[in-house]
């Protein structure tokens, strides 16, 4: 499979011909990077992973039917398809959807707080309230997936009405990566706000694949 715009193809899967059924791993493409360094890392050869695009982070109404497109596609092809995506702004749809379909997904309301660790992030969320939350991909697209969209690119002045709640950045860095601690450094300079940096590693990302067992 190929990573493309962080997307990944599902040429890849359509090339595995007849191998043996395997566990599909269906995700956010904002996790694609993530999930493929946890195969290599676990060497987790029993999964396939294929995502919806990244950008339907700032569209949730659109996953849930994402979703059930490529669970009903591949659903005949899998022994398992594990939903990698927490509620992410669904309001329970995707919860529902999932059950509908009869697949598992990831428990918690968003990649922040399965990031941080479900339990963690429960305790420290009412006091973050005011915090803006980045994770190694979003550090890596800021400009293409905040900073242009948002039109502060060519407009400073709507900086305010869009960051002027917001008291900090949190960057939760899945990486030890020194040239994303500096771009996430940059970004809340931008910003105005406050900086600090988490190191989460891949929190109950990690935890949720390592409980799916191989394909029998």
């Amino acid at each position: 499979m190929q990573v493309d715009d962080h997307t990944l193809s599902e040429q890849g899967l359509d090339a595995r011909g007849s191998d043996p059924a395997r566990v599909l791993v269906l995700a956010c493409g904002a996790l694609a990077r993530e999930i493929l360094a946890l195969f290599k890392i676990n060497n987790w050869d029993h999964m396939d992973l294929t995502c919806l695009p990244a950008k339907w982070h700032m569209t949730p109404d659109l996953i849930p039917a994402g979703v059930e497109d490529v669970v009903r596609k591949w659903q005949g092809e899998y022994d398992q398809i594990f939903v990698a995506y927490a509620d992410c702004g669904t309001g329970g749809q995707l919860e529902a959807k999932c059950k509908e379909l009869g697949v598992e997904m990831i428990a918690g309301p968003h990649c922040y707080s399965f990031f941080e660790g479900n339990e963690v992030f429960a305790d420290i969320v009412e006091d973050e309230i005011t915090a803006f939350y980045l994770t190694d991909f979003l550090v890596s697209v800021f400009d293409s997936f905040f900073w242009k969209p948002m039109g502060l690119d060519k407009h400073p002045e709507l900086l305010d009405m869009y960051f002027g709640n917001y008291e900090k950045v949190v960057y939760q860095a899945q990486t030890d990566n020194p040239d994303l601690t500096a771009k996430a450094q940059e970004c809340a300079a931008r910003m105005g706000l406050r900086f600090e940096r988490r190191f989460t590693g891949y929190g109950d990302l990690k935890t949720a694949l390592a409980a799916i067992p191989p394909s029998r």
